[in-house]
């Protein structure tokens, strides 16, 4: 496992091997929502633009509801980006790709300090080669996760540096991190927190790991960022529990005890 937290009310950071390169898998689409919103903010794309699942873009690797939904369906892309986050669904990732291809979404990485992270491509290809990692598709950092999240949240705040960096508004920020608090998987970050906690986070499963990265709130305020990535992850471990599910469990547990100690 890699990881790196940090404490979002003074800056201090420690992590676990937090500078290694690791698959990404849908963690990677942090960084695609906030290329998507730079575009926008400069005038290349419209969140109101509409967008079409056409049935060509059923052809990939299932992820989210689009794959079983009745081809043709037209909506915004601010929707698009919006189940990119918050289901994970593959369809809308390779909507968001179309506007936005893998090296524009790497040079917008370079550009805001994530110089740990490569994207090849912006969904699994469907002639993917069966013994690969998710790699194969984008890798990245721990530490260059938190780094994007903690300038999301700082943009959020109108800080002004973040902003440029971002190539980005205070609203699309905010916008941001809605999005990654409407997440529907839950069983990473916020396992193990109270119910009812603010967890802004974007999830990832990779061929053998399981992979979380977001912002945690108390009490209104952000408290810690954190992103953690457990990889070559067993299919069982020698104490017989489904090695996805200790991953998952490591992972709320690393967050249940920020959220102890950082009280």
């Amino acid at each position: 496992m890699t990881v790196a937290i940090e404490d979002l009310r003074d800056g201090s950071r420690i992590g676990i091997e937090a500078e290694r390169q690791v698959p990404s898998a849908s963690t990677r689409k942090i960084a695609f929502m906030m290329a998507a919103f730079r575009a926008v903010h400069e005038g290349r794309l419209s969140l109101d633009e509409p967008v079409v699942a056409e049935a060509r873009f059923q052809e990939g690797i299932p992820s989210g509801t689009f794959y079983y939904m009745t081809p043709g369906l037209t909506f915004p892309l601010r929707d698009a980006i919006m189940q990119m986050i918050v289901t994970s669904d593959n369809i809308c990732t390779a909507i968001v790709g179309e506007r936005l291809p893998a090296e524009e979404i790497t040079a917008f990485c370079r550009s805001v300090g994530m110089i740990g992270t490569e994207i090849r491509f912006t969904v699994p290809p469907r002639e993917m080669p069966q013994d690969v990692s998710f790699d194969f598709v984008a890798s990245t950092t721990a530490a260059d996760q938190v780094t994007l999240l903690r300038l999301i949240l700082d943009g959020s705040e109108g800080n002004a540096a973040a902003l440029r960096k971002l190539g980005c508004s205070a609203e699309l920020c905010r916008l941001a991190l809605d999005m990654l608090s409407w997440q529907a998987y839950r069983t990473m970050i916020p396992l193990l927190l109270p119910n009812g906690a603010r967890v802004c986070h974007k999830t990832g499963t990779g061929r053998n790991g399981k992979m979380d990265a977001g912002i945690v709130y108390r009490d209104g305020r952000p408290l810690f960022a954190i992103a953690a990535y457990a990889y070559d992850v067993a299919p069982t471990l020698p104490d017989g529990m489904p090695g996805y599910a200790a991953a998952m469990l490591a992972i709320g547990r690393l967050s249940r005890t920020c959220w102890d100690v950082l009280a």
